[in-house]
């Protein structure tokens, strides 16, 4: 029996669920419907297949740290994560992860593609869905699982089915863009369509063998930066000038809309792809009153709306059908109908080159994190929290000044030619072009509060020396 090979989409950027999912924290890392996040369900889901062999993960560059951690906190497999320099849609990232195992001699090990982002209610049927699909996949067919409709929905492509060829394996008729109502519901009456889901299972070298008849440059661009990639600590790091070469498009439009190889597979498992707030309020249990409330949150005469409060107290008065979504820097309030516009929204504000399009005011490093407090002309207030036995790199800048303030935990220091054992409620003041460094010795986490001060405060003005997560830059004068 042909080992399967689960491959993790987790490259998308989920702006529909701004403000909670940014460029640099988007949704796949988010909990939004268990207290796992949603890659984190999607490696969970695949527990109990025959022959699974650990995920290949393949993600942005930026979120590199993100997706360790989380595999880390929910799986004891070593997992591949493959990191693309830049967004080339999903027919390239697949390649690169069938590639790699070209490269292993496995392939003709069975490649399940999942997206990073979807929820599956009925594990237990999915998994008899990729059972079903596995002869199918070794015979050489490339199989795409279609949700079964349940509404006539105008956000997602569909699929129709043609003549079975197995017992619930049927041809691919022929894929279909994204219909108007009209066509959708007409689409729902014939019973012969799915949705399209973006779950797809084949071998290794099926696919590749497809890709080649398609896109024979794009397959040589993906060996190449493969052959040329680095190992970095987890990561397998992608060679970012032959990348940027491949053209871009998506496993539908360069296979599978291509190929008579295609099968399809009907999943009526509960599937949701979490596309917007609306879809996520479809999704979670509701009160007698039709609404989903999370945080600190008080409603008098609301029904069918979404709220939920990190921070704040959030009262709301006779309102229907809304969506407010409050963050520690960040309020969304708009109609449920018109939520799909969010996307603009965000459009807008990175246009505007607003950071609240990009990161929240908690960013994640893999030391820790930190949580912008104040920034205001000239200073800017952080409280750091450092894991114990992290340590930040060993670093300077050119523009600022520093000055912590250890308030829990203990925190080692090197400043300049000083190296300080710091405890709480002891500080140290960090010159311009000072080189520094902060560990965590302990066992607790250590917290501090950084005051910054200078005449230029961005995160770009830095010098590393010494970084045990690969991050060094040259410095440049």
């Amino acid at each position: 029996m042909s080992s399967i090979v689960p491959v993790i989409l987790s490259g998308g950027s989920g702006s529909r669920l701004w403000p909670s999912s940014r460029a640099l924290y988007p949704k796949q890392f988010l909990r939004l419907v268990s207290d796992k996040t949603m890659l984190q369900e999607t490696v969970l889901r695949l527990d109990g297949l025959a022959d699974l062999e650990a995920p290949i993960v393949v993600a942005n560059h930026e979120h590199r740290f993100l997706v360790a951690e989380q595999l880390r906190e929910c799986t004891e497999q070593k997992c591949k994560i493959i990191l693309e320099p830049v967004a080339k849609n999903t027919a390239p990232a697949i390649a690169l992860a069938a590639l790699s195992l070209e490269a292993d001699g496995r392939a003709d090990d069975v490649i399940l593609v999942l997206p990073a982002d979807h929820v599956i209610e009925d594990v237990a049927g999915f998994q008899r869905a990729v059972e079903s699909g596995r002869s199918s996949c070794v015979a050489g067919k490339l199989v795409t699982f279609g949700i079964v409709p349940s509404a006539p929905e105008t956000g997602y492509g569909y699929i129709r089915r043609g003549e079975e060829v197995s017992l619930g394996v049927y041809e691919v008729g022929e894929f279909v863009e994204k219909p108007n109502l009209e066509t959708a519901q007409v689409y729902i009456d014939s019973g012969a369509y799915f949705w399209n889901s973006g779950i797809f299972m084949f071998t290794a070298a099926s696919y590749l063998e497809q890709l080649q008849r398609n896109e024979p440059e794009m397959v040589e661009v993906c060996r190449e930066s493969l052959r040329n990639a680095s190992d970095d600590l987890d990561f397998i790091r992608i060679d970012k000038d032959e990348f940027e070469q491949c053209a871009s498009n998506s496993i539908d439009y360069a296979v599978m809309e291509n190929t008579l190889e295609a099968v399809t597979i009907g999943l009526d498992v509960g599937w949701n792809d979490i596309g917007s707030w609306s879809a996520l309020w479809q999704q979670l249990d509701k009160d007698g009153n039709g609404n989903v409330l999370r945080g600190d949150v008080m409603t008098r005469d609301v029904h069918n709306s979404l709220i939920i409060s990190e921070k704040k107290l959030i009262a709301c008065l006779g309102m229907d059908n809304f969506i407010l979504v409050e963050t520690d820097d960040s309020i969304l309030l708009a109609s449920k109908e018109r939520v799909q516009e969010v996307k603009k929204i965000v459009e807008e504000i990175a246009e505007l080159k607003r950071s609240e399009a990009n990161i929240h005011r908690k960013v994640y490093r893999p030391w820790g994190f930190y949580d912008s407090i104040e920034n205001e002309l000239g200073f800017q207030v952080k409280r750091l929290v450092v894991y114990p036995g992290a340590q930040l790199s060993l670093q300077k800048h050119y523009h600022r000044a520093e000055h912590w303030v250890v308030v829990k935990g203990t925190a080692e220091v090197v400043n300049g030619d000083q190296e300080l054992l710091l405890r709480v409620n002891e500080s140290t003041y960090i010159p311009i072009g000072a080189k520094h460094q902060l560990r965590n010795p302990g066992k607790v986490q250590l917290e501090l509060i950084e005051v910054q001060s200078g005449d230029y405060l961005g995160e770009d003005d830095i010098v590393r020396y010494e970084d045990i997560y690969g991050r060094l830059e040259v410095e440049s004068n």
